[in-house]
């Protein structure tokens, strides 16, 4: 029994956030229902199926594991009967529609409380349901162009880097919904009551200013670009080989000294870990370092305590590494509609009396729908009726 087992979950999510949420939710135990419109775009399934020899299917079973899912025409007058249904048992509501859309669609958090008392209504959106921008669209880079982070991130002459993964929407979005989701189901285990959550991507980005935004607003000081202990005024990097990369986190003066020490220039020791001649510096190290192959330096640093990694690709990463085996972060996930498995990055969470469990992968869109209906009381012929009318479009 997972930890979350009796936590019932109606999930309105698209895109990544939300449905990434509420699959760690889902594989702690909890029973999620994935509430969704198939003829409704979503650029995490529909972007892959635009890419040539790649299985969408594959993309589905990751973002839906462990959920059952409903496919429902929101805009249909019955749609909301049914989740008023739903919601005397799933009584943990996350959503992902600009702020105000649940309320028209007649299933907000104040109409849901109304049936359910219980009701946890987490709400996910990019700039919070308050404030000036509470409207505004938005991705990734927006939050994290907004908050401040990118102002002091990536090259001095060539500016912010792109970020290749979702920062702001996964660390941000994902996570702070699941730490709201449950606190408000502790608060709720007390109380009898439930709350709305507002998560806002935007919001979660900002506090990962840390010691720069401390500093700034404790004694004014503004942190610029490629002079900061980790954004290149120090060692702190990545650096190229005769024909890869590596990572250099050799703050510390233990981890300099064995760095230094490895790479043949002890003379480099003597120093503070941001130098006035930071750049001189790292020049020499980067010319160092490009003498031999990445392979060549992992093994040199195997045995050194220096903070030095190589940069993987993705199936050296999860498919050749033997920490990731040993921590068992690749696993395979039952498909039982296609009668075979598929291999899945597994939860972080590590829990000793009730680790994550890899049910099944996500199903084709309405797969369950006639199921959960038939669940919330209507009958074949009912279901049949409201599938003629557009219910499930």
């Amino acid at each position: 029994m997972g930890a979350l087992s009796g936590l019932n979950i109606l999930d309105f999510t698209t895109l990544l956030p939300g449905p990434f949420a509420t699959m760690q939710l889902a594989d702690m135990g909890a029973n999620v229902i994935s509430v969704a419109s198939p003829s409704r775009p979503d650029i995490v399934l529909d972007q892959y199926a635009l890419i040539p020899g790649t299985d969408v299917t594959s993309t589905r079973a990751w973002i839906l594991r462990n959920k059952r899912n409903l496919a429902l025409n929101l805009k249909h007058p019955e749609a909301k009967e049914l989740i008023y249904k739903l919601v005397k048992k799933y009584d943990i509501v996350v959503e992902q529609f600009r702020p105000g859309v649940m309320d028209k669609l007649g299933l907000g958090y104040e109409k849901l409380r109304e049936i359910n008392p219980r009701v946890i209504f987490c709400s996910i959106s990019g700039y919070g349901a308050t404030g000036a921008m509470r409207d505004a669209a938005g991705h990734d880079i927006n939050y994290l162009a907004r908050s401040g982070l990118m102002s002091y991130d990536g090259d001095p002459e060539a500016g912010p880097y792109v970020k290749s993964f979702q920062l702001a929407d996964l660390a941000a979005g994902s996570q702070n919904a699941i730490i709201s989701i449950l606190a408000a189901v502790i608060h709720r285990s007390g109380t009898g009551l439930g709350q709305k959550a507002d998560v806002s991507m935007y919001d979660g980005t900002i506090p990962f200013m840390t010691m720069q935004g401390a500093e700034f607003l404790a004694a004014g000081k503004e942190s610029k670009r490629g002079e900061g202990l980790l954004s290149g005024g120090s060692v702190y990097g990545n650096y190229r080989t005769k024909d890869g990369f590596i990572s250099v986190g050799s703050l510390e003066p233990k981890f300099w000294a064995a760095f230094c020490e490895t790479i043949g220039a002890p003379e480099l020791i003597e120093g503070t870990v941001m130098p006035e001649n930071a750049a001189e510096v790292k020049a020499k190290v980067a010319a160092v370092l490009l003498t031999k192959t990445r392979d060549e330096w992992v093994e040199l640093f195997k045995d050194k305590d220096a903070c030095v990694e190589p940069i993987l690709d993705m199936r050296e990463a999860l498919l050749e590494d033997s920490h990731c085996r040993d921590r068992n972060m690749v696993v395979d996930v039952p498909l039982p509609y296609l009668g075979r498995s598929v291999k899945q990055v597994a939860s972080p969470v590590k829990l000793s009396e009730c680790p994550a469990e890899y049910r099944h992968g996500g199903y084709p869109a309405g797969w369950h729908t006639d199921e959960i209906m038939r669940e919330a009381g209507y009958s074949d012929r009912e279901i049949s009726k409201l599938k003629s009318e557009g219910f499930c479009d």
